[in-house]
């Protein structure tokens, strides 16, 4: 007996040595080390408790090349930009510690003393320029960065950006990634921010940077990368607890299937009512005016986007100072003042005929038929015209409307300038000829008046009608806690602060 179980315990010894040996392998960096390595385990080895992230491993993670929110949302552990936006869409520092305009065309931003890249190199004035040239010519940052003319390093360190036109709210624009130019001997693009991309076993992760120049750490020292790429996926993934959390900016509607812990999150993304100011009842500005009186703004929140959204009582985002300075629109509607309106016009019964035009999405459609019924409610007779998204698009641009329902993302200067220049992406309608509102904005920006003359003059003409700035969602799992300070492009504030029960 005594003999078969020295035999036993030899051959489990024996097959330990087999499993496991000694061998050279080389850090993310490519610098050579003795370490042990276990056959039977990939590198790295999280327990059942690590937090995890969705990714798209068909997707870039590049953050210059990176078209998927999925990947996005991992970048913003990895890189980090000068400044970032907090939920009032103030600017706050992060590889920045100031900026001053020395002339309306000129801006000049000091970086952080002491920050390095997760390969130990220090973060230079270069590296911000490379960054900039590389993110103005990607999709994410093009429509952002494109008030700047160019940057360059200065003789102290600093950033030079030089502007084409006066933008008093520039600085805000600076919210791209800053990378090394190069990549990791991995292949993967080098950030300071307070992970790293690496890789062991043929899967991709993150591990914590260990050269992040912020003394407070998170709990996790690994991420893991799970591969799920279709929306559906990623929300039923971190329902049952399969990835730790996601963010999701609600664009498809998909939010009822969400059955984990969950927070809104207000994006600049805001829904409005496009009107043909050219021809047509709507080229009437007291008919324009009796549609903005006649809508209610709360109902088309709790019920059209399910209390995902607040409603515009401005044309500035809500949570900004700028709109809680301009608010000009109720959130309920104004029905007798709106029938008088629609008095004023001169129009009789028989000519008060409107055609929304929307798109196949589900928070337009429900939109356009609240839109309706409200209309209705007033004296309009009210027809809904949906269309597939090319369709709707085409008709938009070339002006085959009398309204229509439409959606922009505001980039974070609050600029209005897709509205309010010739050739901006939602200026269909509006007549630029006689649009006073359209000629005081740009006096407005450029400081030749008074923002409250902007106000005024919009409030009268109503070139476009705000409804609603939507909100999307922070979602995590059940045993994931912490404050889950997260907003919009940085979405992982606070992370340091959270842990697992």
């Amino acid at each position: 007996m005594i003999k078969k179980l020295f035999a036993s315990a030899l051959v489990l010894i024996l097959l330990g040595l087999t499993l496991t040996a000694c061998a050279p392998v080389r850090n993310d960096d490519g610098e050579a080390t003795l370490n042990t390595v276990t056959e039977a385990v990939s590198e790295p080895a999280p327990d059942t408790s690590s937090f995890k992230l969705s990714y798209s491993k068909s997707d870039s993670l590049n953050p210059f090349e990176t078209t998927t929110l999925n990947n996005q949302v991992v970048e913003n552990l990895v890189f980090e930009s000068l400044f970032i936006m907090d939920e009032n869409w103030e600017i706050l520092p992060q590889l920045a510690t100031g900026y001053q305009y020395k002339n309306a065309k000129t801006l000049v931003v000091k970086l952080r003393d002491g920050v390095k890249f997760s390969n130990g190199s220090a973060m230079t004035a270069e590296n911000v320029v490379y960054s900039f040239e590389e993110a103005k010519d990607s999709p994410r940052w093009e429509t952002a960065l494109s008030v700047f003319k160019s940057a360059k390093a200065n003789s102290s360190g600093e950033v030079v950006f030089t502007l084409k036109e006066p933008n008093p709210s520039a600085h805000k624009l600076l919210t791209f990634a800053i990378s090394k130019k190069g990549k990791t001997k991995k292949g993967f693009a080098i950030g300071c921010g307070r992970y790293k991309y690496t890789e062991g076993d043929g899967t991709v992760y993150l591990k914590l940077n260990d050269k992040y120049y912020d003394e407070f750490k998170p709990h996790f020292t690994v991420i893991q990368l799970v591969n799920i790429t279709s929306e559906e996926s990623i929300e039923n993934a971190v329902n049952i607890g399969n990835i730790s959390y996601t963010f999701r900016d609600m664009s498809s509607g998909s939010k009822n299937r969400i059955q984990c812990s969950k927070k809104p999150v207000l994006l600049n993304n805001l829904v409005y009512i496009g009107i043909n100011s050219n021809s047509g009842i709507t080229s009437n500005e007291f008919i324009r005016r009796a549609i903005s009186l006649a809508l209610d703004r709360d109902t088309l929140v709790k019920s059209a986007y399910r209390g995902y959204a607040k409603p515009a009582l401005s044309v500035f985002n809500p949570s900004c100072s700028l709109g809680k300075q301009t608010e000009i629109f109720s959130s309920t509607a104004d029905t007798d003042a709106a029938r008088q309106a629609i008095e004023k016009s001169g129009l009789s019964k028989e000519e008060l005929k409107i055609d929304i035009l929307t798109s196949s999405t589900e928070g337009k459609n429900a939109a356009a038929n609240i839109l309706k019924r409200q209309l209705e409610a007033v004296g309009f007779k009210v027809t809904i015209n949906k269309e597939k998204p090319s369709t709707y698009s085409s008709r938009v641009n070339s002006g085959s409307f009398s309204i229509y329902v439409g959606e922009t993302k505001l980039t974070n200067d609050m600029s209005l300038n897709s509205f309010f220049d010739k050739k901006g992406t939602t200026s269909a309608g509006i007549d630029f000829e006689k649009s006073s509102a359209a000629s005081s904005y740009k006096g407005y920006v450029k400081g030749d008046n008074e923002l409250g003359k902007f106000i005024l003059d919009f409030s009268q003409e109503l070139p476009f009608i705000p409804l609603l700035y939507r909100q999307g969602m922070i979602c995590y799992s059940h045993s994931l806690h912490g404050d889950m300070q997260g907003y919009t492009d940085n979405y992982f504030l606070n992370i340091e602060d959270w842990y697992y029960s």
